[in-house]
């Protein structure tokens, strides 16, 4: 028999930006949430993060690095994490996890990961330069 130590357990990266609660009207015939609602609620919580970076209004131009991991379930927490990785002259790189609560109070599991990259925009929806502060 052998002695094995647990890993730690995982710590989210990043600073919490959304909690929702995941619904049965965001379900598929599996009954598992769909992946397009955890995209979507990513994206949301990205884009806050990325708009107070740019001051002022952004526009997603890419997602990297998808990766689905565990699925989310009718009653699960969902808690996404945002980390500004990479500022450039016009964009704004945010690495993004999202975590779940099991039914509300239980275990908490990471179910997803990406690299969301976001343009800052002027009036007009041009691309506008990012301050360097």
């Amino acid at each position: 028999m052998t002695d094995k130590t647990p890993e730690p357990e995982a710590e989210p990266e990043g600073e919490l930006t959304l909690r929702t609660l995941a619904m049965p009207a965001d379900t598929n015939t599996a009954g598992d949430i769909f992946g397009g609602w955890v995209l979507s609620q990513m994206d949301i919580a990205g884009g806050m993060v990325a708009g107070e970076r740019a001051q002022g209004r952004v526009a997603t131009v890419a997602v990297d690095a998808m990766k689905f991991i565990r699925p989310v379930k009718v009653g699960d927490v969902l808690c996404v994490y945002c980390d500004v990785v990479r500022v450039g002259r016009t964009s704004i790189a945010v690495e993004i996890e999202a975590w779940v609560k099991r039914d509300r109070i239980g275990s908490r599991e990471k179910v997803t990961e990406a690299l969301f990259t976001f343009v800052a925009l002027d009036a007009d929806g041009k691309a506008r330069e990012v301050s360097a502060s």
